[in-house]
């Protein structure tokens, strides 16, 4: 019988593909970084992704180190100029930009009406936080403040604020004070990326030293952003101004009249806003003496449902 070669013979093992390298610590909290920017449409410079490490410490020289390993880059991001993103993201850089033109003609408003804000009976700290904090205002975007107030005063105040408020809308200009905390109650219990993020990123217009102690007292943000220490700008408005007419004009509220009158406006306020929404609406708002959190949606667990989203899909 004719021997027939029939290819039914044993051959060599295919060798697997060898996996990706391991990102290294350094190299994990630059890809997290980044990460976390992109769910806003936002790519980073090398500075920001330093300022804004994620759960790291290091320098900008390592920082940039990194960013400078293309063999990293080539697999986990891509470049785009001076900016940073995710593969595939090119997108976001001229998001960016478009925001930042509107950012920029934002700003002169929001300190005009940081500065009235401030000069309110019981201002004790003017902030601007959200979108605008990090000039990535999208159109038809508000101005988000955050307003620290004396004890005793928040409903008070907010009333004041209100007026501003309504004041604006009439010129054109969306001012949303949304964030109104007394001065015992500005540790933020929420320890999360997202509050850590909102913390490092506001910008106080005035109360420098009620912003320090801020930053000092939710020392814990550090954990999740250990590189976001001080401010984010130099506003050139440190101090609350309390001129003579502020002064003034708080002596006759700081009665037994006045701790009447916040407590009125305490309760007619969260009778309204706890009256029934739309079936399934969620909301992260909350109100107490102390506290007028007026965070109507889900925007934080929205945020970092995406961030996990995208740690859960790294390359």
């Amino acid at each position: 019988m004719n021997n027939v070669v029939t290819g039914d013979y044993p051959r060599p093992p295919i060798a697997p593909k060898s996996a990706p390298p391991a990102l290294t610590p350094l190299e994990t909290a630059v890809w997290r970084t980044i990460a976390y920017a992109d769910v806003f449409d936002y790519p980073l410079t090398a500075v920001e992704i330093h300022y804004y490490l994620a759960e790291t410490a290091a320098t900008l020289p390592e920082v940039e180190a990194v960013l400078a390993d293309k063999r990293f880059i080539s697999r986990h991001l891509c470049r785009v100029g001076a900016y940073y993103a995710l593969p595939g993201r090119e997108e976001t850089v001229a998001i960016r930009q478009e925001r930042g033109r509107l950012a920029r003609q934002m700003w002169p408003v929001a300190m005009q009406y940081g500065r009235l804000l401030a000069s309110l009976p019981f201002t004790r700290m003017v902030a601007v936080t959200g979108s605008l904090a990090v000039d990535n205002v999208a159109p038809g975007g508000d101005i988000d403040y955050l307003l620290v107030t004396a004890n005793g005063r928040v409903w008070l105040n907010r009333a004041f604020a209100i007026a501003i408020v309504r004041l604006a809308a009439r010129r054109g200009h969306a001012l949303c004070p949304n964030y109104i905390l007394a001065e015992r109650a500005v540790h933020f219990p929420d320890h999360t990326i997202y509050t850590a993020h909102e913390v490092a990123q506001m910008t106080p217009l005035s109360g420098l030293d009620v912003y320090a102690h801020i930053r000092q007292i939710n020392s814990w943000t550090t954990s999740f952003l250990p590189n976001a220490i001080g401010l984010p700008r130099e506003m050139g408005h440190g101090r609350t101004p309390h001129h003579r007419l502020q002064q003034l004009a708080e002596l006759p509220l700081r009665t037994p009249l006045g701790r009447w009158f916040d407590q009125w406006e305490m309760r007619r306020k969260i009778r309204k806003f706890h009256q029934p929404h739309t079936p399934g609406h969620q909301t992260e708002a909350a109100f107490t003496p102390d506290w007028c959190k007026g965070h109507f949606t889900t925007h934080k667990q929205y945020t970092l449902t995406a961030y996990q989203t995208r740690l859960r899909d790294r390359p």
